[in-house]
Parts: C-alpha cells; sequence; structure tokens
C-alpha cells in the first residue's frame, strides 16, 4: 500500500534528526571508562563538565522542555510519569542535570536519555506541521540567547529587552534538537583532550557551527 497522500505531514519531516542522534550519542559514550567519563578541565569552559554530565544534561534538558513547560499541551491526560520520577528526570536539585543520586551510572543516564528520545519522538508524530507551527509557550531566555537565537529562522520570537521569548512547538523542538548536537560536540572534544577519537560525524547543524560559539580545541 502507498501511503496516502493527503495525509498531513507530522513533526517527524520537520525535524528527522531526532531518531538518528541517540545513537550517535550512544556511540561517542559506550566502552569509556569512568575516569574517562569524569575527566573534567579549568582550563577550558566547555572541559569544566564532563561527559557524564554532559549525558545527563542532555537527558534532563529534554525532560524539562516537555514535561515542565510543554506539558499540559504535549500531555493534556498526564505523561504517566508521578511526582517523584518528574522531579527526578526534570527538576532535581542539581545542576540542569538528572538527579545524581539515581542516575549516575552511565547506562542509567543513557537509558533515561533513550526514553526522553522516544517521547519526543512520540510527539513528534502525533502533531501535523500546522500544530508545530501554531502551537505556543511563552519562556524567560538568558542573555546566551542573544547569540544562540541566529540559529533560528523561524519559531522562536524573541523579546531582546525583558528576556521573553515565543517559542512554538517547531522552535522549541529544534532547540532541543540543537542542544542534543552541540552537546555532542563537546563531549567530542572532552574524548579528544584525553587522546581519545570521536566516533561520529555530526551534522554541521546547532549552536556550535555559530559564528562567536567557542570551537576551541585542548
Amino acid at each position: 500500500m502507498t501511503a496516502d497522500a493527503t495525509q498531513p505531514q507530522t513533526g517527524r519531516s520537520l525535524l528527522p534528526g531526532f531518531w538518528d542522534v541517540g545513537a550517535s550519542i550512544h556511540a561517542e559514550v559506550d566502552g569509556l571508562t569512568d575516569q574517562q567519563l569524569d575527566w573534567t578541565s579549568d582550563r577550558w569552559e566547555w572541559a569544566q563538565w564532563s561527559i557524564r554530565r554532559q549525558a545527563s544534561h542532555m537527558a534532563s534538558m529534554l525532560y524539562r522542555w516537555m514535561l515542565l513547560r510543554w506539558g499540559e499541551q504535549l500531555f493534556p491526560d498526564g505523561s504517566g510519569l508521578d511526582e517523584t520520577q518528574v522531579t527526578a528526570l526534570a527538576a532535581s536539585q542539581t545542576d540542569r542535570a538528572l538527579d545524581e543520586n539515581l542516575f549516575r551510572d552511565i547506562a542509567d543516564i543513557t537509558r533515561a536519555l533513550d526514553n526522553a528520545l522516544v517521547l519526543a519522538q512520540g510527539a513528534l508524530e502525533s502533531h501535523t506541521v500546522d500544530q508545530m507551527r501554531s502551537l505556543t509557550i511563552e519562556a524567560e531566555q538568558g542573555p546566551h540567547w542573544d547569540l544562540m537565537i541566529n540559529a533560528h529562522p523561524t519559531g522562536i520570537d524573541r523579546n531582546t529587552e525583558t528576556g521573553i521569548s515565543i517559542l512554538t512547538l517547531e522552535g522549541t523542538f529544534r532547540h532541543m534538537y540543537f542542544e542534543l548536537i552541540t552537546h555532542l560536540f563537546n563531549v567530542q572534544r572532552l574524548k579528544r583532550a584525553q587522546g581519545l577519537e570521536a566516533s561520529v560525524d555530526l551534522p554541521r547543524v546547532g549552536y556550535w557551527t555559530l559564528d562567536g560559539w567557542d570551537v576551541s580545541e585542548a
């Protein structure tokens, strides 16, 4: 059977990278020792977060956007997670990462990340392109967005004076994808700083490709 050409396209057509990025993250972290996962350096700002922390942040970032900011619209009947689970994943007391008391082992972190990607994929497939571009939220964004906004052709209307932005669902998911790719770049240069080789070729998208972004290496 052929696909019905009259069926509206879904969000997957806008952001197919959500179906590839998980494998790239696994390729970069699988097989690393605890010492390699936890290596940091004060010499470069990008090296102050370890590979483990980068992975934990990637997972928590997805949950924070989908559960805390978009939760009422994405999951009007509930996400299936209780308050304790949401706190551990999206609102933990650690710095923008999963609760380290529960998600310390890299296998637990990547499992949480995989589950977040499944949640994101489901949201993309259950919303049409029109919905992706019409549904919005309001969010306060820090001054780092003065540069990051340049990566977004549409979907984020930023007020530089107040720091308040109107984000469409498309703009939000594009931001999440760009975050994943940019933190993957950080993982790769953390590996190179330890004499390790990167495992995948990154797509030339995301914040790390912007003029003015710190792409320094060890």
